[in-house]
């Protein structure tokens, strides 16, 4: 299993992230493209609510594995910004943790304007990586180690602008809303080897033995209705 599905699956197994995730699946419709589906968990659960649900990623290990989990599901890969779809073909639209690590999102969200069906539904989601909440022994160096992570990726604030993306490219009814994904134990151990190694890293599992771990992540929930 790659180590971008384990901290997917360790994000995605939280109560929390479940709550949220089915927050994602109203009033898409009858027929719904994921982009950047990863290990496919939302195209599947969309699947087995009787909706058409089509799962696109870049990455074809990542189509593979979502294919080996959820069979009666489709998978496709395809790129963000080049959505193998005709015009207007999906009620609706679901990009969950996957603009950040776009280096031009905004044309991922023009895609979803056209591919997306009059009044049709785009729902975006994810963390802005500027604020995961560690508690720490160092709190400087978590704040350094969190901010020197951000600073790899292609735009790792861009949930922070999720609204203003949509507004920008013709979406309408646009909200944001903001839920917190909280960890005390040894599972967000994956999640925080992504960010650092080393001695900060052995603190955190030692808190995680002693029940003194605390990681929270907000997640961003925006959405928007395609304008005529």
């Amino acid at each position: 299993m790659s180590t971008l599905l384990s901290l997917l699956d360790a994000l995605d197994d939280r109560p929390q992230a479940r709550d949220l995730r089915l927050r994602t699946y109203e009033g898409l419709g009858d027929t719904v493209v994921d982009v950047g589906c990863g290990g496919g968990r939302a195209v599947g659960e969309l699947a087995a609510r009787g909706v058409r649900a089509i799962g696109l990623d870049l990455d074809p290990a990542m189509i593979e594995i979502a294919a080996q989990r959820w069979p009666a599901a489709e998978f496709h890969v395809a790129d963000a910004t080049a959505l193998p779809l005709d015009d207007g073909s999906v009620t609706g639209y679901r990009a969950d943790k996957v603009l950040h690590a776009l280096s031009e999102p905004e044309r991922a969200i023009a895609e979803a304007r056209r591919v997306l069906a009059r009044s049709g539904r785009a729902v975006l989601t994810g963390q802005d990586w500027d604020t995961f909440v560690i508690d720490s022994d160092d709190p400087e160096l978590v704040r350094a180690l969190v901010h020197a992570r951000a600073d790899r990726m292609p735009s790792p604030r861009i949930a922070r602008r999720y609204r203003n993306l949509l507004l920008d490219n013709g979406f309408t009814d646009v909200t944001v809303d903001v839920h917190t994904v909280v960890w005390t134990d040894a599972a967000v151990l994956p999640v925080l080897a992504n960010i650092a190694e080393g001695d900060w890293l052995d603190e955190q599992a030692a808190r995680a033995r002693n029940d003194r771990l605390f990681v929270a992540v907000p997640i961003f929930l925006a959405s928007g209705t395609r304008a005529d």
